[in-house]
């Protein structure tokens, strides 16, 4: 089952008559373990309260089996999971162009943007691209690049040192996390 573009893998519960262990460790719907029991047993106990009998946990030696609403406990398991998602988040890395000669007004609005990038978690991958013969004079963009690290410190670290790609000199910052 594919959801957002994502996968989610679906468990599969055994319930009532398809649960095919003649022992069974059963717990109740109060969530205490009423014991080892009988299938039999613990399906009529299920039904004399009106619930479902779910196997919980086939590969335990006996199974563990709940007697629950089983309507009840998808949805208490989705909650979960969209809950466990929600707290999980990608990182991205952004890229901010800049240029050798780059004024130091344009270079701190740049840095603002890259600055609002790592508050928000995100790491900022920084180039400083080259063109024509701009590429005689690579002590440019090593000094752009440093006033950068400079302006950021307090933020961020630098996790990759300044390097050329083609004509691009890179480098990137990942933001620093809050102990």
């Amino acid at each position: 089952m594919t959801h957002g573009g994502l996968f989610s893998i679906a468990r599969f519960y055994r319930l009532n008559h398809y649960i095919n262990a003649p022992q069974l460790r059963v717990i109740g719907a109060d969530g205490k373990q009423i014991g080892i029991l009988d299938r039999q047993k613990a399906l009529d106990t299920a039904k004399e309260n009106g619930l479902d009998l779910v196997e919980i946990a086939p590969s335990a030696k006996p199974p563990v089996a709940k007697i629950i609403d089983f309507q009840k406990f998808k949805y208490e398991e989705s909650k979960k999971e969209r809950l466990s998602k929600k707290k999980t988040r990608e990182t991205d890395t952004k890229e901010i162009w800049l240029g050798p000669l780059i004024g130091n007004h344009d270079l701190k609005t740049r840095l603002e943007r890259a600055k609002e990038f790592l508050t928000s978690g995100d790491r900022v991958k920084l180039s400083v691209r080259f063109s024509g013969r701009e590429m005689a004079h690579p002590e440019f963009g090593h000094d752009v690049l440093k006033r950068s690290t400079e302006y950021l410190k307090e933020i961020a670290t630098q996790e990759r040192a300044p390097k050329f790609e083609g004509r691009n000199l890179t480098a990137i910052y990942a933001p620093i996390k809050e102990v």
